[in-house]
């Protein structure tokens, strides 16, 4: 029996995952959750064998999750199931040791195989994704001007982020003008979507 936890915020497609998969006569779900935050603690208090997660949830995301997942229950294996199908998010979650990643609209077979085939020790990735993944440039930005495009992206001001960053007001505004030449935007806003679509924010 493949033992299961599954984590989505939306009652009614966690609902749903949760009587599709119980239809299945060797997965068990022994815990579900709505919260990132709820992640780890019902993972070690129930000890699955896979832990179906979305990416976007309230508390910590679901990639954050799975890097927590792999450090603290390495034998609990990470399934990624999501409605963002960027492959700068594919990127990442194999960055967190993801080892599968398929979107919401698959069929509820292919789900039940994925969680199968996760189990079984293999890697189960959308071939779509995979290809998009590997023709997406790399990350041109530094640490820092990361930070300074994050910060900005959640409307704070560049006075602002420079008292958080200890910089001047300047050096803000400077990181900000060459993440927009770096990524060929046409202003902040642009770039902000730029690194989005990427999975860099």
């Amino acid at each position: 029996m493949i033992t299961v936890l599954l984590a989505e915020d939306m009652n009614m497609v966690r609902g749903a995952l949760l009587a599709l998969l119980q239809m299945e006569t060797d997965i068990q779900v022994v815990a579900e959750v709505a919260s990132g935050d709820d992640i780890l603690p019902q993972a070690l208090a129930h000890r699955p064998d896979v832990a179906v997660l979305d990416i976007d949830l309230p508390g910590i995301n679901g990639l954050t999750a799975a890097a927590l997942l792999h450090e603290q229950l390495p034998s609990c294996r990470c399934l990624i199931l999501t409605s963002l199908g960027r492959p700068g998010n594919l990127r990442r979650a194999m960055a967190a040791h993801v080892a599968g990643f398929i979107l919401k609209d698959a069929s509820p077979d292919h789900l039940a195989d994925s969680i199968r085939g996760v189990a079984a020790g293999r890697r189960v990735i959308d071939p779509q994704l995979a290809l998009a993944a590997w023709d997406i440039a790399d990350n041109p930005l530094t640490s820092r001007e990361l930070e300074v495009l994050r910060l900005t992206s959640d409307g704070v001001e560049p006075t602002e982020i420079a008292t958080r960053l200890f910089l001047s007001t300047g050096t803000v505004r400077n990181y900000l003008t060459t993440t927009v030449t770096k990524l060929n935007a046409r202003n902040r806003i642009d770039a902000i979507r730029i690194a989005r679509e990427a999975g860099w924010l």
